[in-house]
């Protein structure tokens, strides 16, 4: 019995795999640490999506400086950080 796949050759019947989203070119060198420093010495801020953030779920936990801190999806599809 021969399987059909779909036009990127996976096996139909199952989900699609997860899609990552790329980063615009300086995001993403900011990332690596391979972004050109700005007039001053600065370096342009890190660009994280909120989706690689929160990794599907609605609240993460950041650590910052001994301090906990919640970050919250609400339903409306906002951000909240609580302390």
């Amino acid at each position: 019995m021969s399987t059909i796949g779909d036009s990127e050759g996976r096996a139909s019947g199952g989900p699609p795999p997860e899609r990552r989203s790329s980063l615009p070119p300086p995001a993403a060198a900011a990332r690596e640490g391979n972004a050109p420093a700005a007039p001053g010495g600065h370096q342009p801020p890190l660009v994280i999506a909120s989706e690689a953030l929160l990794a599907g779920r609605t609240e993460v936990q950041i650590s910052h400086r001994g301090e906990l801190y919640r970050l919250t999806l609400t339903r409306a599809g906002k951000l909240i950080l609580h302390k």
